[in-house]
């Protein structure tokens, strides 16, 4: 039985970056599937009384020597977003808006490669739009079911879902009930997958 990699995510997470450009290799090379859980990483942080790694300096530093180690390591191309921290509570909205759309795939590799090669403030609307034109999705409507209740609703509720699941933190991966946390366990969950 094909085996499912739950993926969750926040496009202001570098991390979450650095895994969603390896997992689509990984799971066809184990005839998974990869389910993108987007989530609201401040709703996680606030639920697990969790912190950015950049709240603590010296953590902090050593995170963006890691992140761009691995960049390398895995030939992935990432530039550190001078705008960071973003706030994401649009994208991720938008991100389920592009679920009931079937865009979700198109809509996860304009803006994780606009706030993570581009270096673009995704938090402006106007920087959004333009990215989400170029990308040729459906702007106007993308925006206007991220405001519905449905979406907004959807959205805390995943957030809610992932923390009662146990996420702390972005990336996180599931293969079935086993848990894996950051972009460096991806030898765990092909493992996982492998069983």
């Amino acid at each position: 039985m094909p085996k499912n990699v739950e993926f969750y995510y926040d496009f202001g997470s570098p991390t979450s970056y650095l895994a969603y450009k390896r997992l689509p290799e990984l799971c066809k090379k184990h005839n998974a599937e990869l389910v993108l859980k987007p989530v609201l990483l401040g709703g996680i942080f606030k639920a697990t009384n969790n912190v950015p790694p950049g709240a603590v300096p010296a953590k902090g530093r050593y995170m963006l020597n890691d992140m761009a180690r691995f960049a390398r390591r895995h030939d992935i191309k990432m530039r550190f977003n001078p705008n960071f921290p973003l706030n994401t509570l649009t994208l991720m909205r938008c991100a389920f808006a592009a679920i009931t759309m079937n865009k979700i795939d198109e809509y996860n590799q304009a803006v994780f490669n606009a706030v993570w090669v581009a270096e673009k403030n995704m938090g402006d609307l106007d920087i959004l739009k333009a990215t989400l034109d170029d990308a040729n999705l459906p702007t106007e409507e993308l925006l206007e079911r991220a405001q519905t209740e449905m979406v907004k609703t959807a959205l805390k509720d995943a957030t809610t879902a992932a923390v009662e699941r146990g996420v702390f933190g972005c990336p996180t991966l599931f293969v079935g009930d086993e848990m894996f946390f950051g972009q460096d366990r991806m030898e765990f969950v092909a493992e996982a997958l492998s069983q």
